[in-house]
């Protein structure tokens, strides 16, 4: 199993859960995606393992594991939600409003910016997830031709 599978199911037993077949199969699934998937992806994958399972039982699925805190729900545009196992490495993402692209970037530094705005307003900030919207170097590109 995927070490980041393996540890996001430990995360999710830890709060109690029963931890199901389905369960475990998105949580490899999306393991191995590394990246963000939507939920139609996430479910064409599954039915490769699982030809029984249903779309309905994949959000089922994903919104408890998103509850439990080891599935993150992203908001990258408009159409649809993102999915993605919380692995707990401080990454934010910068998406092309354009053509849809997501890029990863470290979030050290909003981490600590929200942190800051945190303590001059008494507020103890325990995380930060960013999203920045924009246009990506090849979108930029086709613009100028």
């Amino acid at each position: 199993m995927d070490d980041l599978a393996g540890v996001s199911e430990g995360r999710f037993r830890a709060t109690g859960k029963r931890m199901t077949n389905q369960r475990r199969l998105l949580l490899r699934i999306l393991a191995e995606a590394g990246g963000h998937m939507d939920a139609r992806e996430v479910y064409d994958r599954a039915r490769q393992h699982d030809p029984r399972l249903s779309l309905a039982t994949v959000y089922r699925t994903l919104s408890s594991l998103k509850e439990a805190g080891v599935v993150r729900e992203l908001h990258l545009d408009e159409e649809h939600h993102h999915y993605e196992l919380d692995g707990q490495d401080g990454h934010s993402h910068l998406v092309c409003l354009g053509c849809g692209r997501v890029i990863e970037v470290d979030s050290r530094a909003f981490v600590d910016a929200a942190k800051a705005a945190g303590e001059a307003n008494g507020f103890d900030v325990a995380g930060a997830q960013v999203e920045l919207t924009g246009h990506c170097a090849d979108c930029r590109r086709m613009e100028t031709k």
